[in-house]
């Protein structure tokens, strides 16, 4: 656990959050700046800064991410119309907060392709 990082800190209630999802691995949360009808965070409980920084042990925690996004999806009502998943890695990149998260995405038509 980093000290001074946000999602820390909502990982140990330091700050309130509508939390939607946890487990031993990771926590999920509505974004208070929802790009989308549906935008949540999934966020490891280990403090992983990014992408960058993934050992070959983290490979368990990114699965499990994306099984809990299917899951969440599900729950959503999004599993028909389809959802996205953004990980944003560095500056360039626009991530705003430097610990490893996923967005989740839906309930609208996403513009735009991603390739």
């Amino acid at each position: 656990m980093s000290d001074q990082c946000i999602f820390c800190k909502i990982i140990n209630r330091q700050i309130p959050s509508d939390i939607l999802h946890e487990d031993e691995l990771v926590v999920a949360f509505r974004d208070i700046n929802a790009q989308a009808p549906v935008h949540l965070l999934i966020v490891p409980r280990i403090h992983i800064p990014n992408l960058n920084e993934l050992l070959p042990e983290h490979s368990a925690i990114l699965g499990h991410i994306h099984l809990a996004a299917k899951s969440l999806a599900n729950e959503s009502g999004l599993a028909e119309t389809g959802w996205r998943l953004v990980i944003n890695c560095g500056p360039d990149a626009c991530q705003s907060v430097l610990h490893l998260h996923v967005h989740l995405l839906g309930g609208r038509q996403m513009s735009g392709r991603m390739a």
